[in-house]
């Protein structure tokens, strides 16, 4: 017996695959809010990059002040402050880096979802070879009751052989019942991560191309440029600027500003600059006396470093651990695809004995159902096995930040 067993190519398998990853990218409603998050935090950096508003007041007399020149009656103030050198420049690029935090982790995200559209994408493919092995075995045992019925008429084997038979592609066709509903779930499962109507239609290869994978595959990227690491990199990089940030924020503040008053004219004697407005050019300075703020944000900006250390020490340990965890599944997957390949084998040519021994005599039908339910059996394993092979491959390169 065989179930779909054509080779495909597994660049064909990649094609197909990648258009779909293509469309998550596109449509994945969590993917496009964690691009907004990127985008809005990219709004901070000309936030605190600007210059404080200046500052406008008008003030009026009720009761003018009298001056040489005639009475003070209106005044006008404009001023504008401005922080120690270098700290607007410090808080945009503490800004941007945390921007640049969030894109880390927009990309993070996409290599995710990726995964997971993988991760749905390869049990339609079993599901379609599971079906296909299950009808053919229908197939098969139709054959074999056609084949007993006549043996039993013919009074060379018992009615008990057309029974079990019987009783087995009963069995079959339940399952291969049990496996149409299965679709429906999986379906909606693949896409919903693509964000499209649930029952749309998902075409997939006959079976899963698997390859032969170096020693130590991919290893080499995983701790090089993965996306998680540079997140917590720069976010390291931005405390360190807003350590910098708190430190300059402890400096005074310098202010500069002009003030205009305006005069009325004196009527009771004529005098030189009678009615003249007055300028007066303003100089101000803020005075840092109460420390312990700018030593509390300090303080905090230095322990943020302290726990994005820890915590890239415990993303790079836990990034080592999956790996070595993943290449196990591989290769038990791998071999035990060998495995069932060779009982695939040996079990069709035991088969294909006992069966032919039961032609000529109409014995041990028995031990050719039990034959065709062990082929069965190692069929289907070997089908789960290709699956959970793709499935921890695509982790793997999820884990090592594989860019498509």
């Amino acid at each position: 017996m065989r179930g779909v067993r054509g080779v495909s190519n597994g660049n064909q398998v990649a094609q197909t695959l990648d258009s779909y990853l293509e469309i998550a990218a596109e449509n994945n409603p969590g993917l496009q809010a964690q691009y907004k998050d990127f985008e809005a935090a990219l709004q901070k950096v000309p936030q605190v990059s600007s210059l404080p508003d200046p500052t406008f007041s008008f003030g009026y007399f009720i009761s003018p002040i009298e001056t040489r020149v005639g009475p003070q009656r209106a005044k006008f103030s404009l001023s504008q402050m401005f922080p120690w050198f270098g700290t607007l420049e410090a808080k945009a690029d503490a800004a941007s880096l945390m921007a640049d935090a969030k894109y880390q982790t927009f990309l993070d995200a996409r290599n995710r979802l990726y995964y997971s559209v993988s991760e749905a994408y390869y049990p339609l493919i079993e599901l379609k070879q599971l079906k296909a092995i299950e009808q053919e075995n229908i197939e098969i045992l139709q054959s074999y009751k056609t084949i007993a019925n006549s043996k039993f008429k013919n009074g060379v084997s018992p009615m008990t052989d057309v029974l079990r038979v019987d009783i087995m592609l009963k069995e079959a066709q339940t399952n291969l019942g049990i496996l149409n509903k299965k679709e429906k779930p999986l379906l909606a499962t693949f896409n919903n991560l693509l964000n499209r109507n649930e029952g749309e239609a998902v075409v997939v290869q006959d079976s899963l191309f698997v390859e032969t994978l170096p020693d130590n595959f991919r290893r080499d990227s995983l701790l090089t440029n993965n996306p998680l690491l540079d997140a917590i990199e720069l976010k390291q990089q931005a405390s360190e600027k807003s350590e910098l940030v708190a430190q300059r924020q402890g400096l005074p503040k310098v202010g500069i500003g002009l003030d205009y008053a305006i005069t009325g004219k004196r009527t009771d004697m004529d005098v030189e600059d009678n009615g003249k407005n007055a300028f007066m050019p303003m100089v101000s300075v803020s005075i840092p006396i109460f420390r312990k703020k700018y030593r509390a944000a300090e303080t905090e900006a230095q322990l943020m470093q302290e726990k994005y250390s820890f915590q890239k020490e415990e993303t790079i340990n836990s990034l080592t651990s999956g790996y070595e965890s993943v290449w196990f599944q591989l290769q038990q997957q791998k071999d035990l695809i060998e495995l069932y390949e060779a009982q695939v084998l040996e079990t069709e040519q035991t088969l294909n004995l006992l069966f032919s021994a039961y032609g000529n005599s109409g014995k041990d039908f028995e031990e050719v159902l039990r034959m065709q339910q062990q082929l069965l059996k190692y069929e289907k394993m070997k089908a789960t096995a290709e699956t959970q092979y793709q499935t921890a491959l695509a982790k793997l390169n999820y884990i090592t930040a594989k860019t498509y």
